[in-house]
């Protein structure tokens, strides 16, 4: 918001700390209603909605000057993210039995967050500086659409889950 949008610094962090805290009274409130209507339906929620709304909520916020607005896009782009981060850590223990949870859950996550998270912050700031930052907000969205296919295919965790076996 601050290179992109021009809003000043101390606004932004203003933005970020508020949204930020909606965003973790959500988790549990999500979490809880995963409980209620099963993990795949949160995590085919965030699929759809972060596939197909990552590259409007990112091109609006890049280029609101409206705190407001920002904030509005913010909120609406961790409501979305919600559908993940409140259950993943389940989901995963759910997916593998015990004497493979370490390796089922922790070797992928780690190439994961190595090859995606660790050049993120590389890749956008490299296509901004090429004028192509839109194309950033393209490879965000491509992710998560790949993370849908995967919950198309997965189980319900919820009603067979291997935390005990």
């Amino acid at each position: 918001m601050v290179a992109t949008s021009g809003i000043d610094k101390g606004t932004v962090a203003w933005i970020n700390f508020l949204a930020l805290l909606v965003f973790l009274c959500l988790q549990p409130l999500a979490g809880a209603l995963s409980d209620r209507i099963g993990r795949r339906w949160l995590l085919l929620a965030f699929g759809v909605c972060g596939s197909v709304l990552t590259v409007p909520i990112m091109t609006l916020l890049g280029s609101t000057q409206n705190p407001v607005a920002a904030f509005a896009l913010m909120l609406g782009g961790l409501v979305i993210v919600t559908g993940y981060t409140s259950i993943n850590a389940i989901v995963k223990a759910e997916l593998f039995p015990t004497n493979i949870r370490a390796l089922g859950v922790g070797l992928p996550y780690a190439l994961t967050v190595a090859i995606f998270g660790g050049t993120s912050e590389y890749v956008a700031l490299w296509l901004k500086q090429a004028g192509m930052e839109q194309v950033f907000f393209w490879y965000v969205s491509g992710c998560v659409l790949i993370s849908l296919l995967v919950y198309l295919r997965m189980r319900e965790t919820s009603k067979d889950s291997r935390l005990d076996r």
